[in-house]
């Protein structure tokens, strides 16, 4: 009897099925060998050469069905712990009946780096490969392994040709392997679209039960998933695996995602996703080779901010590391190349033009009520203002800025970071008066970095890039600061142990907008992050609102400009201050 995937017919079933023992589940006719079906073949082969987890070895197996042709590369299932599921013989019984595509499958056995001597035990990889958040297994899997099994050939010489269309390749797997596949799947969602995870770790061990609460923030990514879980899933030190997994599948589907789950009564065990494998895979290849598309959220401020259909569009791209985006008065947009010591301004055809030859090695920068481009010039270290024609004028000297802001009654804030390297808390900010007065009104932040204000001009907010944190300061009538707090608390990868908070906006509702290593983190007066923007090469240094009615946003993103419709508008800081609504708190 077909596996039924919705929560409320799959109970009902189970009340019909009380008879049945609990945890006793069985495959069906479509997991075993029926007569008359072309039957693919199992390669097994090993691998040792990883540079990505360097040291380990591994074994591997590859599926080819009988139907495959090499004369079309193949669709793609990769599952983790090597063959499981009974897969091959579901494989062979599906792509029969035309019900899923003709796919190849490569099966991963976790790695290990083997011990020098029979006195020692071998280092075991498979939690540090598949529990942990980041992009690491998925460039194992798709820059290495993948790679590796396509200079394979099956027994009767057809050499392995592999997908490359994200819509063309799946990945599963169970527990930690579970976990492993919709990581890949999150970090790489144009490499993998079809997700399917049994008894998933989302729990503790190095950070899953982040998921449920990024997955709710993240714009939504276009891949679908399949969950399968039971009441008797392990409840240990590192969480309650059957409460996990419920509470990440409410979270996708509140954030748009297709999503389909199988809950039972199972312990922490392959039985009831072996036997529901065949339906499972039925529901995600169903429709193909129609594109997965991501959905629509119910995050209001993604829905506030977002315009539907409208995403990246590339600006420029070839530069060495981009920088400083800002926009004056007409919402012309002007951005850095530091090292290559040009700044760049877009035109009315949108297309970027050299405005200046040697920017000094300009970095962070923001026009002033007087039309200048104020500019952190670390060649000099100066502080420049730049005319239209692009003549400068020294503001201020003796400070390596790194990113300013200047306000509409002409104060400058500027950040100088630690350049040394070294952990200490040395960092400043300063203040520069319109008569040219400079003094240091802030210290003690790990590294200093973006800097801006609040709409209405009475805060100015401080990225720490060495923290999680952007700092908020009152200013003071003569412009100093007071009542500094860490307020905005940002998200930070698994990869890193900070958050890499660069460049700071603010829109006219009061938003801050944070360039980081995950991407925009969009936060609330309050200072809680209610939305992350993933930039399409997922780097960002940088932001600004550009465009006639500033309601373009412009991302500096590594070698590349990223620009991207929005529903609201930047808040001018040379222009007139504008008090924003008050936030829900």
């Amino acid at each position: 009897m077909r596996i039924i995937l919705s929560a409320l017919a799959l109970s009902c079933s189970l009340l019909a099925s009380s008879l049945r023992a609990a945890d006793d589940y069985v495959p069906g006719p479509d997991s075993k060998k029926q007569p008359g079906v072309p039957e693919g073949e199992v390669l097994k082969f090993s691998f040792d050469k990883s540079k990505i987890f360097p040291g380990t070895t591994r074994d591997y197996w590859i599926y080819v069905p009988r139907q495959y042709d090499p004369a079309k590369p193949a669709c793609v299932y990769v599952n983790q712990d090597g063959v499981g599921y009974q897969a091959p013989v579901v494989f062979d019984n599906l792509i029969h009946k035309k019900e899923i595509p003709v796919l190849i499958g490569v099966f991963i056995m976790h790695g290990r780096v083997k011990a020098a001597g029979t006195n020692a035990l071998d280092r075991f990889n498979r939690s540090y490969e598949y529990d942990g958040l980041g992009d690491a297994y998925a460039r194992f899997v798709l820059d290495e392994l993948l790679p590796e099994a396509e200079k394979q050939q099956a027994k009767d010489g057809r050499p392995i040709r592999l997908s490359r269309n994200g819509n063309d390749r799946a990945i599963g797997g169970s527990s930690s392997g579970g976990i492993a596949a919709f990581t890949a799947a999150w970090e790489r969602p144009d490499a993998f679209s079809r997700v399917f995870t049994t008894v998933g770790t989302y729990v503790g061990l190095r950070g899953g039960d982040r998921y449920h609460t990024l997955v709710r923030k993240h714009e939504p990514k276009p891949f679908r998933i399949f969950l399968q879980d039971g009441s008797n899933d392990n409840n240990i030190y590192g969480g309650d695996w059957w409460m996990a997994n419920q509470t990440l599948q409410r979270s996708l589907e509140w954030a748009g995602y297709e999503v389909r789950h199988a809950w039972g009564d199972g312990g922490h065990n392959g039985k009831h996703g072996t036997a529901l494998f065949p339906d499972a895979q039925r529901w995600l290849w169903r429709d193909w080779p129609q594109p997965v598309l991501p959905g629509k959220s119910k995050n209001s401020t993604l829905n506030e901010i977002l315009v539907p259909g409208e995403g990246w569009k590339l600006v420029g791209e070839g530069y060495k590391f981009t920088e400083g985006p800002t926009a004056n008065a007409q919402g012309e947009v002007f951005y850095n190349d530091g090292a290559n010591r040009k700044t760049y301004r877009i035109g009315a055809d949108g297309q970027p033009a050299v405005f200046l030859a040697d920017s000094k090695k300009g970095d962070g920068q923001r026009f002033g009520p007087d039309g200048r481009l104020y500019a952190a010039a670390s060649a000099e270290n100066q502080i420049l203002a730049w005319d239209r024609s692009g003549k400068a004028t020294v503001i201020a000297e003796g400070i390596r800025g790194n990113d300013l802001v200047v306000a509409h009654n002409g104060n400058i804030y500027v950040t100088e970071p630690n350049w040394t390297g070294a952990n200490t808390n040395t960092s400043k900010v300063w203040l520069i008066k319109p008569n040219g007065d400079k003094k240091v009104v802030d210290t003690g932040l790990k590294f200093s970095n973006g800097i801006t204000l609040s709409p209405d001009q009475s805060l100015l907010y401080v990225a720490d890039s060495r923290s999680h944190w952007v700092y908020s300061h009152q200013i003071k009538a003569d412009g100093t600061l007071q009542h500094k707090q860490r307020y905005f608390h940002l998200h930070e990868p698994d990869t890193a142990d900070d958050s890499g908070a660069d460049g700071l906006r603010t829109d006219r509702e009061g938003r801050l907008w944070v360039a980081t290593r995950l991407g925009l983190q969009v936060c609330d007066q309050a200072g809680r992050v209610h939305c992350i923007l993933p930039t399409p090469n997922g780097k960002c240094s940088n932001l600004t609102f550009g465009g006639p009615n500033g309601d373009m946003l412009y991302v500096t993103a590594g070698d590349k400009v990223f620009r991207r419709q929005l529903k609201v508008k930047g808040a001018d800081h040379a222009a007139e201050p504008v008090k924003p609504v008050a936030p829900r708190l």
